[in-house]
C-alpha cells in the first residue's frame, strides 16, 4: 500500500493516514525524544481542553492591572539604570585607535550593553504579549492601551500581530492553515521527487556543508528572521482569511491593511499601527540626524536586534523538534495542536523574559493565563499529562537545542497527515548520487 492509500475492511473502506518519515535523528545518541506518538497502537487518548484547565488551580486564571503594571515598572527600571550607568561608562563615539585596548573596551562595553538591554527590553516585549492574549488585566481597553504603546516603541505593528499571533495560537503545529514557524516542504526547499538537490536551500546546503548551514540558519532565523515575517517574506502561513490558498509569488505582511493576511473589519487598526511604526522611524531617523546613526544604533537599534533574536528563538524552539509531529489539516485538532509546544529551560533569563519558554505548554493551552500563575499551573499540568505521556519537556540546555534544530529541522515532507521534521544533512550530496549511477 502506497503512501496515503486506502486498506480495504470486509465491511467498509477506512483511511490510512498519510504518514511522514520519522526523522532519523531520532536515532541520535544522547538527545530528547518527545514521549508522544501519535502511531504508536498505544498512544494516550487525547483529553479535551475542559479536563485539562479541570486540574489547574481557579486562582491561576484570576488577572491584575496592579500586578502585571508592577512588572512593566520593574523592566523599566532596569532599562534605564543599565542605560543611566553605560552613559557613565561609555562614549559613542569611535576610539581614534581601532587597535588599542581603549577600543577593545568600547566594543565590548557597547556589546555588553546591547545584549543585556535587549535582553530587558524583551521582557517588555511579553508583558505586549500578555496585552494582546488579554492576559494583562480583566480590561480588554488597558490591555491594549499598554500592549500598543510597548510593541509598536520596539517597532512591532501590535493589531496586526495581536491577529496573526492569535492564530498561530488556535491552528498550533497546522501544517495548512498554521502562522508564524510553518515548516516548509522538501519540495519548497529545493529537493526533486526523488530527494535530488534542484536549487535553494537543498543546493545551498550542499555547498555550505553541514555545520556552516547550521550557523546560516541561526544566522537568518536570529537576525533577519522577525522582520522579513512581518514583511510576509518568511514563516506565515499558508492560507488567507477567507481560507484560500496563496498564489505562488504572493506574501501577506504585517503593514498592508488590505493584505490578506486580515479580514476587512479590522484595516482601521490595521494601518493605525502601521503608521505609528512608520511614525516610530520618523522618530529615530530624526534623532540619528541630530544625533548620529551610530549614536541610535548603539542604544536603540542594538537592542532591538538582540530582542528580535530572543523573540524568534523563543517560538522557533517551542514548536520544533525533530520528534514532535506536524500536522495536516485532516489530521489537526486543537489539543493535538497545543500538547505540540515544548517546555524549555532558560536558567537566568526566565527573569528577564517572565518564564515565556520554560512555561509554554501552560500558554499554548490557555493564553489568557497571566504569566505569573504560569509556574503553578506548568506545575498542575505536568502532574496530570506526564504520566500519559503527552507532556514535552526538553532539559537540554537552549543554545545546545538552538544548534540542533538549526542541524536537524528543516523541511517536511508533506502537508498532509502526520509529518516529521527531516534533515538536509541526510539528503544524499549530488556527487554521491553521480557516484552511484556511474
Amino acid at each position: 500500500m502506497g503512501k496515503g492509500g486506502r486498506a480495504e475492511t470486509s465491511s467498509q473502506t477506512r483511511r490510512q493516514p498519510v504518514v511522514g518519515r520519522p526523522s532519523k535523528r531520532l536515532n541520535d545518541e544522547g538527545v530528547w525524544v518527545s514521549p508522544y506518538k501519535p502511531l504508536d497502537s498505544k498512544a494516550p487518548q487525547l483529553p479535551s481542553k475542559g479536563e485539562i484547565k479541570a486540574v489547574i488551580p481557579k486562582e491561576c486564571f484570576e488577572r491584575s492591572a496592579v500586578h502585571s503594571m508592577y512588572f512593566v515598572f520593574r523592566d523599566s527600571v532596569m532599562a534605564a539604570a543599565l542605560a543611566y550607568g553605560t552613559s557613565l561608562i561609555l562614549s559613542t563615539d569611535v576610539p581614534s585607535d581601532l587597535l588599542s585596548v581603549e577600543a577593545a573596551k568600547w566594543f565590548l562595553g557597547w556589546n555588553f550593553y546591547a545584549f543585556w538591554q535587549g535582553t530587558i527590553f524583551t521582557g517588555h516585549w511579553v508583558l505586549a504579549h500578555e496585552c494582546g492574549h488579554g492576559a494583562f488585566s480583566s480590561s480588554q481597553t488597558f490591555n491594549d492601551v499598554m500592549g500598543f504603546i510597548m510593541h509598536q516603541a520596539l517597532l512591532v505593528p501590535y493589531f496586526a500581530w495581536q491577529y496573526t499571533h492569535a492564530k498561530h495560537h488556535r491552528r498550533t503545529n497546522n501544517l495548512v492553515d498554521g502562522e508564524s514557524h510553518v515548516p516548509s516542504t522538501g519540495t519548497e526547499n529545493g529537493l526533486g521527487p526523488n530527494n535530488e538537490r534542484q536549487s535553494f536551500y537543498a543546493v545551498l546546503h550542499e555547498a555550505m556543508g553541514d555545520g556552516a548551514f547550521a550557523v546560516w540558519q541561526i544566522f537568518t532565523h536570529l537576525v533577519l528572521g522577525w522582520p522579513l515575517y512581518l514583511l510576509g517574506l518568511a514563516s506565515t502561513g499558508r492560507l488567507a482569511n477567507d481560507g484560500s490558498f496563496l498564489e505562488d509569488g504572493e506574501f501577506i505582511d504585517h503593514f498592508r491593511p488590505g493584505s490578506k493576511m486580515f479580514p476587512s473589519k479590522i484595516r482601521g487598526k490595521i494601518l493605525l499601527s502601521t503608521v505609528t511604526v512608520l511614525a516610530t522611524l520618523g522618530a529615530l531617523f530624526k534623532l540619528s540626524l541630530d544625533y548620529g546613526f551610530l549614536t541610535v544604533f548603539l542604544w536603540y537599534g542594538a537592542p532591538y536586534m538582540w530582542t528580535n533574536a530572543w523573540l524568534v528563538l523563543y517560538t522557533w524552539l517551542q514548536h520544533n523538534d525533530p520528534s514532535v509531529p506536524q500536522y495536516g489539516a485532516d489530521e489537526w485538532t486543537w489539543v493535538k495542536g497545543a500538547l505540540s509546544t515544548i517546555d524549555r529551560p532558560y536558567g537566568i533569563f526566565d527573569f528577564f523574559h517572565h518564564k515565556i519558554g520554560s512555561t509554554h505548554v501552560a500558554h499554548h493551552l490557555f493564553h489568557e493565563m497571566p504569566f505569573y500563575r504560569a509556574d503553578e499551573a506548568t506545575a498542575a499540568i505536568k502532574a496530570y499529562l506526564e504520566p500519559k505521556g503527552l507532556y514535552n519537556y526538553d532539559p537540554t540546555p537552549w543554545w545546545k537545542a538552538m544548534w540542533r534544530v538549526a542541524k536537524t529541522c528543516h523541511y517536511v515532507e508533506g502537508i498532509e497527515g502526520i509529518q516529521y521534521q527531516q534533515s538536509l544533512e541526510d539528503i544524499p550530496r549530488s556527487s554521491e548520487l553521480k557516484e552511484k549511477t556511474t
